[in-house]
């Protein structure tokens, strides 16, 4: 497998304190690397969610809905090699029962055990291998670590992805780490992917839950790779608690706006890490709409531009087509006129008040194209709503990805 041409080193990362690590190794997949990834927390860990709004989701997906009800988590775990996704009573019973085994394991309920798994649409998940790979990650709990866990997660993935960052709540220093997965198949409605983060910071799960909402609004729900969302997207965070400080309960204690802070720079790292390993990905694509009448309007057009094949297109072959930004705005169906809208590629402004603007020079414009990150610029000069999605370009490496990814 090629790495990414945009792929970012592994970053130093801490042990959580209150959680235990350990991979495995079964035949999801005809791979050598583990592909069953156990993370065990002490009790009283708060646990946050958020989950695809696909209408197909998995039962592992379905699991985590009804258990973060409960608020406390005490055991993860997940499957790389098979999503388990639309397999029918004998999915949801092989997802049940792999809980189930984790919470013996553990000594816990199922209610406090959540699951993920990832791969292949369609393929129920063995119940035999999926116990055995309980028992072996299990058996090497503690052993393991964040980049283990991140490689063992991994589908498509190019490179393992992780954030971490750190937050003063009051006297107590907590730390924030994150992994995920997801190359392919992204897109906002929770993205197509698998996000863990975990902190040791003392939090109630609804002040947690409010926050991570908060966090993957302008993070995992800003990408989009190919405009597709998965049947498997979840993100879960855990609050071990673990650091000593005083629980946080609302957003007026001390701290709170830090952890807060700290979460979504977390989530926005793993995000664009998500993008810059973007199935065929050569550069990685930073759209700001402004000018429009609301937020929501604006997210509406940059996403309309972030997913055009066009405009994809013409970022991977440096072809400094600013008319198919000019397209994507106005197919996207929210508020638009042509004679106010704007348009720079970098810093040079392209296109202004319904036209090209006068003595335009293409050549920064096609400098800035030649390198790996791109930013575009569209401004609608109707209204103060604004926003920033992330993307990639699209190459032949995506079709020759996804031609034969059940091979």
């Amino acid at each position: 497998m090629t790495i990414s041409p945009l792929a970012l080193p592994f970053p130093a990362l801490d042990a959580v304190a209150g959680v235990r690590i350990g991979t495995a190794s079964v035949t999801y997949k005809n791979w050598t690397r583990d592909c069953v990834t156990l993370a065990a927390f002490i009790p009283g860990t708060a646990v946050a969610g958020v989950t695809t709004r696909s209408k197909c989701p998995s039962p592992e997906v379905e699991l985590c809905r009804a258990n973060l009800a409960g608020g406390r988590a005490r055991g993860l775990i997940v499957n790389a090699g098979n999503s388990n996704a639309f397999t029918g009573l004998s999915g949801r019973q092989a997802a049940q029962a792999q809980a189930a085994r984790v919470a013996e394991r553990l000594g816990c309920s199922p209610a406090e055990v959540f699951s993920a798994s990832t791969g292949v649409i369609g393929v129920p998940l063995p119940v035999d291998l999926a116990l055995a790979g309980v028992d072996l990650a299990h058996a090497a709990l503690g052993n393991g670590d964040f980049l283990a866990a991140t490689n063992a997660i991994g589908t498509t993935d190019t490179f393992p992805k992780a954030a971490t960052a750190a937050a003063m709540l009051g006297s107590t220093r907590v730390i924030i780490t994150g992994i995920v997965k997801g190359s392919g198949m992204i897109a906002p409605d929770m993205a197509t992917l698998l996000g863990f983060i975990f902190t040791d910071a003392a939090i109630a799960p609804p002040l947690w839950q409010a926050m991570l909402t908060a966090a993957v609004a302008n993070s995992f729900n800003a990408i989009t790779v190919d405009s597709d969302t998965s049947t498997s997207d979840t993100v879960l965070a855990f609050a071990t608690g673990a650091a000593g400080n005083a629980e946080l309960t609302s957003m007026d204690d001390a701290g709170a706006d830090a952890l807060a802070a700290a979460l979504a720079d977390v989530c926005r790292q793993l995000a664009i890490l998500v993008v810059r390993d973007g199935e065929g990905a050569s550069k990685l694509i930073e759209i700001t709409v402004t000018g429009a009448i609301d937020d929501a309007s604006a997210r509406t057009v940059a996403l309309s531009i972030a997913n055009s094949p066009l405009v994809k297109t013409a970022i991977a072959g440096g072809d400094a087509n600013w008319g198919r930004v000019v397209m994507a705005v106005g197919k996207a169906g929210e508020p638009a006129e042509r004679d106010l809208l704007s348009i720079r590629f970098g810093d040079t402004l392209v296109a202004s008040q319904g036209a090209v603007v006068p003595g335009y020079d293409e050549a920064p414009v096609a400098a800035h194209l030649a390198g790996s990150e791109i930013l575009i610029t569209a401004d609608l000069g109707l209204g103060a709503g604004r926003a920033r999605v992330w993307t990639c370009d699209l190459t032949h490496g995506y079709i020759s990805i996804n031609a034969d990814y059940r091979s």
